[in-house]
């Protein structure tokens, strides 16, 4: 079990090396400044006119693993908790995951249909997509509640509460690197046209 957990906190930390390698390879802007606490947490996004776009769900996968990776300090875990936290918190990741992609999937359905040039009068077809909606809505509720259930299981109560605020600030810090990617792909689209 010790050996398992050993083996899957390596891969995680090798993923994470290889992006902050890439990153640091193709480093040709500076960053801007963060503060110190965000800037030491948060890994750096390569930047450059030679980097390739990073799409949202590269950043999303990568942050996975690398919320993964920090829980164990920011929770104080103790090796006999890790294992079943992590698979937990990889349930909750991969929960959050497909129902944002499902409840994308209605939203992206009902843009089209209520689009003002190309859209349609289907009153029903709308009706049922906001239905779909709703019920996406409904679904991802109770899958949240009981995948939440699940974790803190692995936890005391403190833990508990010290989850949640990490996720707080795991989510800010997502956002930040999400911000950054969108600014660097614009920037090299940009010197793309010049």
């Amino acid at each position: 079990m010790k050996n398992a957990m050993i083996t899957g906190r390596s891969v995680v930390v090798a993923a994470l090396l290889a992006v902050s390698c890439a990153a640091s390879a193709f480093a040709a802007q500076p960053q801007p400044q963060q503060p110190p606490s965000a800037a030491a947490a948060v890994p750096s996004l390569p930047v450059g006119q030679d980097v390739p776009p990073i799409s949202a769900g590269q950043i999303q996968r990568w942050f996975e693993a690398f919320t993964v990776l920090q829980a164990q300090d920011a929770l104080q875990l103790s090796e006999a908790q890790y294992g079943r936290f992590v698979t937990r918190l990889k349930a909750l990741q991969e929960m959050r995951r497909k129902h944002q992609q499902a409840r994308n999937q209605v939203l992206g359905d009902l843009r089209r249909l209520t689009n003002p040039e190309k859209g349609s009068n289907d009153e029903a077809s709308i009706t049922e997509r906001l239905k779909a909606l709703r019920e996406e809505d409904d679904r991802a509720s109770a899958d949240l509640k009981r995948a939440y259930e699940g974790v803190d299981e692995t936890l005391d109560i403190r833990q508990q509460a010290r989850f949640r605020l990490f996720e707080e600030r795991m989510e800010q810090q997502k956002l930040e690197l999400l911000t950054r990617a969108r600014a660097n792909a614009r920037a090299a689209r940009g010197r793309g046209k010049s």
